[in-house]
């Protein structure tokens, strides 16, 4: 169950929820008066936001990030331009990624000139710089830069690490040059949504089911567009970090302007076995909190989901798909003639249905979302003693990381996976926007990335 509320929410001491129609009941709660303008500044939103904020004025945000990061698609433009407006150095770190056109040419640009530049241009400003198929973009944050209580800008839609205790914003190239001329990213403060989780997901319910499940419900309303989405309640402590990652990457397709988590001993743990136990610190919202709105969800009623085209929020549970799929799949079809720019294309699903069932031709666990260790784990099991078959199938996985990977042989989990028939590949984020693992012409692919 996915319940919205209607208008704004306190939470008092983590747990209880009180309608802003019913604010007397903070005072039962607290026995204190509910005093709204101190409960917004309760949100662990706003604690940070005022700490990276360097204006005297809360309304109107001038923010300055500790860190940034951008790949190979970005940076080239984003640097030539900062260097070009007087940049000498760069002022924060600033970590330039190699995942995006690693594999193929887009829009006809010389790969290896970019990935070239990009190292120069780490030597010369001072960047980091991490080479191609060692780690997508967003996996290398989470293992190196994110931490509790920082704000990181990406030049990348999916620029969120908000399950590791810090707010992230993707931005266009222009606000990443701003920060490199030591300027500020400046907007008014944004509403603040409680994504209240409660209960433990069931077996074979993935980060990504619970993130179309919210996604589904808040993105048509427009709910959180804008907004920075705040995951609190137990339902948080019933999911280990990496699995919260899954979810919170993928927040980008609500339209919401950041993420953040409250964090616990698992947060710490994930970050000192990335060596990084400094990162660390616990976050909750304030014994009493007031949010702008509430997306309730019960994690054990959410079932596995899958998303069709259009759109991420076009979400079905895969019970559902089965049970109407030549009615759904029908209906994806209308959709498709009403905005496609050549109606001839002869876009079609329901040729896909054999024998009453999806029949598809491609599968591709990858990304930040996707590609995660626990994700593919999963699959090696599911996988086990298993095997795709010799036809068109074909089943590609890419870890997110070098890391991931090392730790994915050392276990087994690629034996298991290259047993079973699947192809192993390294780090990148082309399955993800379309530029790797092009399917076959009116084949159908299914993808477990952003």
């Amino acid at each position: 169950m996915v319940k919205l509320y209607d208008g704004g929410v306190y939470l008092v001491g983590g747990n209880k929820i009180v309608e802003e129609k019913d604010v007397a009941k903070v005072q039962e709660l607290t026995g204190q008066a509910a005093n709204k303008a101190e409960a917004k500044k309760g949100t662990i939103a706003y604690s940070i936001l005022s700490a990276h904020n360097v204006s005297d004025n809360m309304d109107k945000l001038r923010i300055k990030f500790d860190a940034m990061t951008s790949h190979d698609i970005t940076f080239v433009g984003i640097v030539q331009t900062a260097k070009a407006s007087g940049m000498e150095r760069f002022p924060i770190p600033y970590v330039l990624t190699n995942c995006h056109n690693s594999l193929c040419a887009v829009g006809g640009t010389i790969n290896e000139d970019d990935h070239v530049f990009g190292l120069s241009a780490a030597k010369k400003y001072g960047g980091i710089y991490v080479p191609p198929h060692m780690a997508v973009i967003h996996q290398y944050m989470r293992e190196t830069m994110a931490g509790c209580g920082r704000m990181i800008l990406g030049s990348d839609s999916h620029t969120r690490y908000g399950a590791l205790g810090t707010m992230a914003v993707g931005e266009g190239g222009g606000e990443l040059v701003k920060q490199l001329l030591c300027d500020t990213y400046d907007i008014a403060y944004p509403g603040v949504v409680a994504i209240y989780l409660d209960g433990k997901p069931q077996p074979g319910v993935g980060p990504q089911d619970i993130a179309l499940a919210i996604i589904g419900a808040v993105f048509k309303n427009g709910y959180v567009k804008n907004k920075v989405m705040e995951f609190v309640g137990p339902g948080v402590a019933s999911m280990h970090t990496d699995y919260r990652n899954g979810v919170d990457v993928m927040t980008t397709e609500t339209t919401c302007l950041s993420s953040i988590w409250r964090t616990d001993e698992d947060t710490k743990q994930f970050l000192t076995m990335h060596g990084r136990p400094d990162a660390y610190k616990e976050l909750n919202p304030a014994d009493v909190a007031y949010y702008d709105g509430m997306v309730y969800v019960d994690l054990s009623t959410v079932k596995p989901m899958i998303a069709l085209p259009f759109h991420p929020s076009h979400t079905y549970e895969i019970d559902e798909l089965n049970a109407n799929l030549g009615d759904i799949l029908r209906e994806v079809e209308k959709t498709e003639q009403l905005i496609a720019d050549n109606p001839q294309l002869g876009f079609s699903l329901t040729d896909k249905i054999v024998d009453g069932k999806l029949q598809v031709q491609q599968g591709i666990i990858a990304g930040c979302a996707g590609g995660t260790y626990s994700n593919i784990m999963e699959a090696a099991h599911i996988l086990r003693n298993a095997h795709l078959g010799q036809d068109e199938f074909t089943l590609s996985v890419y870890p997110s990381s070098i890391p991931v990977y090392m730790d994915l042989v050392k276990k087994g989990a690629f034996t298991q996976l290259l047993t079973a028939g699947a192809v192993i590949k390294t780090a990148f984020c082309g399955p993800c926007f379309g530029a790797g693992d092009t399917p076959a012409n009116n084949a159908l692919s299914i993808r477990h990335t952003t």
